[in-house]
């Protein structure tokens, strides 16, 4: 054994000593002299010299086509508790509780896709704003008016009155690759026109809680308050991503950001400007993800795919035979991870489209042919200004089948959502956003066009008394008249 041992450690060694040798001999063909190394380290040189130049003339193509956004808002100040002093107010009078309304400012990035004035960039750039002011990369300034908005994206589209500008470029974010090199362009911290660089740090991630659609695009380059709505760019300078957040714990850069997938947006774009609304594909069910424990149960080899949890009635998965219990493994012939990008892969389908969905049934692999349905919307609102009462300031939406589902409303239940509770609301603190309104004073609300029926007859000196369903439970809640401004 030893003997054996020794001749393996002699053949090792003889290996390892030809192999240094071989080396040793292309070195020398390679770097013969001193002045090969020279050469080699000139090479060098040129190739980073190259590659500084190229990066400058994609800046210099870019940057014209970027620029800053600008928002404005009023917002009420908390009173101060010293305003309700009864010496302070033996000496000021009543009237003086404090709460003054000021005007709240905030600055993000976007970017121009068409000539005549379309702009994209993130809905919580612009979200509530009453004034948007676009700055050009020339200084120009222009009003900003909102063509549409799609909060399940986080995507905005905005316009400005003017003609023959600068574009970018759409690129293809699904051909992206972990560790290709990009550009985030944008205004961090109201700094105009800067650069970053970076690589695609992973794709398609999701369950982030920045949006309901995500998939995003993780990337390394730089990217800070005020990059959102900024456009991502590859070397070609074309956009493959939009700027919506970043991973910190101190609010700065931290190495993670993420940006909305190109395709993605140009799809919600293209859907905004040529249809006035967001257009997706709808199934009709509700999934759940795979665990080993319920693989078990529904005896599957293993987790790959979604569980249909309930399916609706009368929807297209309904109609197509889909039922509750079917696990969805292949979706238009390409296989399922998880039940974020099946979600994607379904908005993403264009309604009416004739889909084959490959299922397990009892064991059983089986197809089922669906037309995909039309997703609902966005829910329509209404304005805070139409109303002159005790619920002014509150903006509210339909009950969706989708809400329904998120919320656990029962299907039995109509009503409206509430959308929004203003600052200066009567009805702040007494209404949240996601209060479901069934009633009020003792009517039934069934959809927008009953609850408007019923508001344009609430006088402002009346109370409202209101029947709600919150966290899953029915309350009754009331507003005073005397609060309504």
């Amino acid at each position: 054994m030893q003997h054996r041992l020794l001749l393996v450690n002699r053949r090792v060694n003889a290996g390892r000593l030809v192999a240094c040798l071989l080396l040793l001999l292309s070195l020398s063909l390679v770097l013969p002299t001193t002045v090969r190394a020279d050469i080699n380290e000139k090479d060098a040189t040129d190739v980073l010299a190259k590659m500084g130049d190229a990066m400058a003339r994609i800046a210099e193509k870019v940057t014209p086509a970027v620029v800053n956004i600008s928002t404005s808002r009023t917002v009420k100040t908390p009173a101060n508790p010293f305003f309700n002093d009864p010496f302070f107010k033996r000496f000021f009078g009543e009237g003086t509780e404090g709460g003054q309304k000021r005007k709240a400012t905030s600055l993000g990035s976007g970017f121009i896709v068409k000539s005549d004035g379309y702009i994209i960039t993130n809905n919580h750039v612009i979200e509530g704003a009453e004034d948007i002011v676009v700055k050009l990369s020339n200084d120009k300034e222009y009003k900003g008016k909102v063509i549409g908005i799609d909060s399940k994206t986080d995507v905005a589209v905005i316009k400005i009155e003017e003609k023959n500008l600068p574009t970018l470029p759409w690129g293809n974010s699904d051909s992206l690759k972990p560790g290709e090199v990009i550009l985030a362009v944008g205004n961090p911290f109201g700094l105009n026109g800067t650069i970053t660089m970076g690589i695609i740090s992973a794709l398609g991630r999701v369950n982030m809680g920045i949006s309901d659609y995500e998939g995003l695009i993780q990337t390394d380059a730089a990217i800070n308050p005020g990059n959102s709505g900024g456009p991502l760019v590859n070397v070609r300078g074309e956009v493959v991503g939009v700027t919506n957040a970043i991973f910190s714990t101190s609010g700065g850069y931290q190495g993670i950001g993420f940006a909305i997938p190109a395709n993605m947006v140009k799809s919600v774009m293209d859907s905004i400007i040529s249809e006035g609304k967001v257009v997706r594909g709808w199934l009709g069910v509700q999934i759940q993800p795979l665990t080993p424990e319920l693989a078990k149960q529904f005896n599957l080899r293993d987790e790959t795919g979604v569980l249909l949890v309930d399916v609706v009635e009368g929807g297209p998965a309904e109609k197509g035979g889909l039922k509750r219990g079917d696990v969805v493994v292949e979706y238009e012939g390409k296989k399922i991870g998880d039940p974020f990008h099946f979600r994607i892969m379904v908005a993403e389908t264009k309604p009416g489209k004739l889909v084959p969905i490959t299922i397990i049934r009892d064991g059983n692999l089986l197809t089922a042919n669906v037309t995909i349905g039309e997703l609902p919307g966005e829910p329509q609102s209404v304005s805070k200004a139409e109303l002159d009462n005790a619920l002014k300031g509150v903006s509210v939406q339909e009950l969706t089948d989708e809400f329904r589902q998120k919320m656990n409303v029962p299907a039995k239940e109509k009503g409206v959502i509430v959308n929004n509770v203003a600052e200066d609301s009567p009805a702040l603190g007494i209404l949240n956003k996601g209060d479901v309104l069934l009633e009020i004073n003792r009517k039934p609300v069934g959809n927008i066009k009953e609850y408007n029926k019923i508001m344009s007859g609430i006088e402002t000196n009346q109370n409202i008394l209101a029947l709600i369903i919150r966290n899953g439970v029915r309350q009754y809640v009331t507003v005073p008249a005397k609060s309504a401004k």
